[in-house]
């Protein structure tokens, strides 16, 4: 059936939600309200998080793609209660059999056993250190941390094991964790990227609706950064037409916070992101729409996203040099580095258990 069929969902029950539908994924045959005909006016509940719990055989996952910097990754959570609407990770979650949509958002994930998982893995004879990214996915520091606390175990883990880690994040709820950070970064092994899309509150709130302000973001970077954690400001993603215009104002708040280096991102949407996208901007920024898009298909010959490794993070053309010459050059200005130090792999050894002998699994 035809996504056209699905009723639009009301915006009340949607309040404080990203997505303006829960259209079924590319592995469902259909969704469809049904009426049968009784002719009962009937009141909908508003979409409420709801967290489900897994445990996984692993939880480190390993990648190879040429233009990502690291090789292995982990994710807390599965879907995120941030709701940003152009979250590339929105597809991820049709292989649950759930909704890209309104459903990412609100039927959530949680490995409470993550960390115990991770050290058995850490453990593991011929075990090589890299460094381990996490928040490439989901936000590891959404709201539902508060409660799990899933993060804060696993840092405890990587302490012992002297491994490094990279985390990007959009949470406040990092700074509960700057004492164990400020101690890894001490040694080499701790770093942190801080997304910073707008500094706009209201197009913020419209876009990424259970995010904290981006006045609050730029107060994690100087907190961690006064804690001795490095951080990297990441203007992520530039929204042609909605944000693009604020490069360097970014750039130099993150820089008069204390991050140390900047990277960016162009908006990406593949898969079922698009049409999500799309459908949300048509209703936020109805004005605007078409000249979004507009850009976003100069930059991908025609298409509203292209997987093409090289050119799929900040796609192609003439206003995609042109987001990267700006960007270079306020870069420089603001005296911000390309990347951050290198972190430390050559700490990593395998503790002692309480009884002394070696904590192998």
């Amino acid at each position: 059936m035809s996504e056209d069929f699905l009723p639009k969902i009301d915006r009340d029950r949607r309040r404080a939600r990203g997505a303006v539908s829960n259209h079924a994924s590319r592995f469902e045959t259909q969704r469809e309200d049904i009426n049968d005909g009784w002719d009962i006016e009937e009141v909908r509940d508003r979409f409420l998080t709801d967290v489900r719990e897994e445990r996984p055989r692993s939880v480190i996952t390993r990648n190879q793609s040429p233009d990502i910097s690291f090789d292995r990754s982990l994710n807390p959570y599965r879907g995120c209660e941030h709701g940003c609407i152009y979250c590339f990770a929105r597809p991820t979650h049709a292989y649950l059999g759930l909704s890209p949509g309104l459903d990412f958002e609100t039927k959530l994930v949680a490995r409470p056993k993550a960390a115990e998982v991770l050290e058995k893995e850490l453990s593991r004879r011929g075990y090589r250190a890299d460094v381990l990214a996490i928040g490439t996915n989901t936000d590891p520091y959404q709201p539902i941390e508060r409660r799990y606390r899933v993060m804060r175990a696993v840092l405890e883990v990587l302490e012992r094991f002297n491994h490094p880690v990279a985390i990007v994040t959009k949470g406040t709820l990092i700074e509960r964790d700057v004492d164990i950070l400020a101690r890894m970064a001490a040694k080499g092994l701790a770093q942190v990227g801080i997304s910073l899309t707008t500094m706009d509150a209201d197009l913020s709130r419209a876009m990424e609706p259970r995010c904290p302000l981006p006045g609050r973001r730029v107060d994690i970077i100087r907190k961690l950064s006064a804690a001795g954690v490095p951080v990297r400001v990441m203007v992520s993603p530039v929204v042609p037409g909605l944000s693009d215009h604020e490069v360097e104002r970014l750039l130099q708040a993150g820089a008069e916070a204390g991050a140390q280096a900047a990277s960016w991102v162009m908006l990406r949407l593949p898969r079922e992101v698009a049409p999500l996208f799309v459908e949300w901007l048509e209703e936020a920024y109805p004005g605007r729409a078409a000249k979004v898009m507009a850009r976003v298909r100069e930059m991908h010959d025609g298409e509203a996203y292209s997987a093409e490794w090289g050119k799929r993070m900040r796609g192609d053309g003439v206003y995609a040099q042109m987001i990267a010459q700006r960007f270079e050059a306020a870069r420089k200005r603001f005296g911000l580095s390309k990347d951050l130090a290198k972190l430390r792999t050559d700490l990593f050894e395998v503790p002692l258990a309480r009884d002394g002998q070696l904590a192998l699994f």
